[in-house]
């Protein structure tokens, strides 16, 4: 058994004799029992300095792996991953592991990123079971968190959904391996190109968003003759915004949409007598006259594409 290290390489020694004494026992080259070289042989086989060899052992059997046995030597144990590597399929298990890299590789995913979304999705399936596991990626934490539990409310416990929000997926890596390594990734229809690019090995589903019950029932007890202002958080999304809010205020004649950061939205929160502001612009409709009647303009997930998009996610990942 070849246990010689490649000092040319970025990794230290002592890590690379305990990954080849791990391999070995992973795929059964070393079974419960069996002897390991002494520490002097296996300095001499490895070419590396006895304290090394040392250090290793102790790493090993600390972790279960082997055992020093008084007066005989160093022993494999018969660990859980000694066992694994002499069950029937385990070379099944492996081609199919050689498989997901082969895939993986071939998306442009690296060696290191891959291994870091496989630890992920081990770590996150041990802790859910056999669930399926959905991340929501939205805009603002508050509001994501509460398309999660909907989503869940309505999936039902067949499936865990944890939320990310956009931003973390843009600037931290691990917020992406997170989200990758999960069964799907949803998001808001606008949204899946710049997901796809972030995490192009993650399966990303759209699903459309509508107004709340909460938020139709406000909109439609408006006085007809109250001053309205809308507050938007993104110029691009005013006009779909404004005519949102027509739909279910058609009542009130007297309303003026614009963005929260224009020049003149001051002036009109002085003389407004109700606001309705996006997610995010809840500062803005603060600055509004005492005793105005404001509330955020707050979405759901379309129960009807819940049905119809990801129930039938959850057959095929279960």
């Amino acid at each position: 058994m070849d246990f010689r290290v490649d000092r040319s390489l970025a990794m230290p020694v002592r890590a690379q004799l305990k990954g080849a004494i791990e391999f070995a026992i992973s795929f059964g080259e070393l079974t419960a029992g069996d002897a390991l070289p002494s520490v002097r042989e296996m300095a001499k086989l490895a070419g590396v300095a006895p304290m090394t060899v040392t250090q290793v052992y102790s790493e090993l059997k600390a972790e279960g792996l082997v055992e020093a046995r008084k007066g005989a030597g160093t022993f494999i144990t018969d660990s859980s991953q000694a066992r694994a590597a002499q069950h029937s399929d385990i070379d099944t298990l492996h081609r199919e592991i050689d498989q997901a890299i082969d895939k993986a590789l071939e998306l442009g995913i690296s060696a290191a990123d891959f291994s870091t979304i496989v630890k992920t999705r081990v770590d996150y399936r041990q802790r859910i079971g056999p669930r399926a596991h959905f991340v929501m990626a939205g805009l603002f934490p508050d509001a994501t968190n509460s398309y999660c539990r909907l989503l869940g409310e309505q999936l039902g416990s067949r499936v865990l959904v944890e939320g990310t929000t956009l931003d973390a997926l843009r600037h931290d890596p691990q917020a992406r391996a997170f989200a990758a390594s999960s069964d799907c990734v949803v998001t808001f229809t606008n949204r899946h190109k710049e997901l796809k690019q972030l995490m192009p090995s993650a399966r990303i589903v759209t699903i459309r968003f509508i107004p709340s019950e909460t938020t139709r029932m406000q909109l439609a007890s408006l006085m007809p003759t109250a001053r309205l202002l809308v507050l938007s958080q993104f110029p691009d999304f005013l006009p779909s915004f404004r005519s949102a809010v027509r739909r279910f205020a058609s009542h009130v004649t007297n309303v003026t949409a614009i963005n929260f950061d224009d020049p003149m939205v001051a002036d009109h929160l002085k003389v407004c007598d109700a606001v309705v502001y996006a997610t995010g612009t809840e500062k803005t409709a603060e600055m509004a006259r005492p005793g105005t009647f404001m509330f955020e303009y707050r979405h759901i997930p379309d129960p009807a594409d819940v049905d119809r998009v990801l129930k039938p996610l959850l057959t095929h990942t279960a």
